[in-house]
C-alpha cells in the first residue's frame, strides 16, 4: 500500500491533508520564513539556505525572495537558473528548471491539479503533472505556468501570458490562452 506522498510523487490521486505532507509542507513554510529574510545576504549564502530544501541547484542559480512553494524538494535549478521576486512554485511534483532559465517576477508554476470528478474533489483528492521549463528560456513578469507543462529550450513566454499546453522550443507565446506569435 503506497503512503499519500508516495501517490503525490507518482502524479496518482492523492490525500493532501495526509500527516506526512502536512509535516512536510510545515518544514518548507518554516525553511521560506528564513529564505525570505535573506535580501541583505550574499548569493552564496542564499545557495546554501536553498540547498537545505531543493536536491539540485546549479552554481549561479539564485532566486530573488519573497519565493514560495509547497515542499521545495520537487524543485531542481539548473546552472545559472534566475527566478525574480514573489515567484510561487507548487511543487507536488517534479518542477525542473534548465540552465540560463530567467523567471520574471510574480510567475506561477503550478504543477497541483484536481480530479474533473466533483466526488472526488469533494473527497479531497487532487494530483500533479510535472513541469520542464527548458534551458535560456525566459519568462515574462506575471506569467502562469499550468499543470504538465514543457517549455522548449530558447523559448519565450510574454508577461502575463496564461501557458496552458507544452512551448515548442524557440516558440514566443503571449495571451491567454498563450498562443504562439510568428
Amino acid at each position: 500500500m503506497k503512503t499519500e506522498k508516495q501517490k503525490m510523487l507518482a502524479g496518482e490521486l492523492y490525500k493532501a491533508g495526509d500527516q506526512e505532507l502536512a509535516a512536510d509542507r510545515r518544514r518548507a513554510m518554516a525553511w521560506m520564513d528564513r529564505y525570505n529574510e535573506t535580501q541583505l545576504r550574499t548569493s552564496q549564502e542564499r545557495v546554501a539556505i536553498l540547498r537545505e530544501i531543493m536536491p539540485e541547484v546549479g552554481q549561479g542559480a539564485s532566486i530573488r525572495p519573497p519565493f514560495h512553494c509547497d515542499y521545495g524538494y520537487n524543485i531542481s535549478l539548473g546552472s545559472g537558473a534566475f527566478l525574480n521576486f514573489n515567484c510561487v512554485i507548487l511543487d507536488v511534483v517534479q518542477v525542473t528548471i534548465a540552465d540560463e532559465a530567467q523567471i520574471g517576477p510574480g510567475v506561477q508554476i503550478l504543477t497541483a491539479d484536481h480530479p474533473r470528478d466533483p466526488a472526488q474533489r469533494r473527497a479531497g483528492f487532487e494530483f500533479g503533472r510535472p513541469i520542464h521549463i527548458g534551458r535560456h528560456v525566459w519568462i515574462g513578469g506575471g506569467a502562469i505556468i499550468l499543470p504538465g507543462v514543457t517549455i522548449g529550450d530558447d523559448a519565450i513566454v510574454g508577461a502575463g501570458a496564461v501557458v496552458t499546453r507544452d512551448v515548442p522550443a524557440g516558440a514566443t507565446v503571449v495571451g491567454n490562452p498563450a498562443k504562439e506569435r510568428r
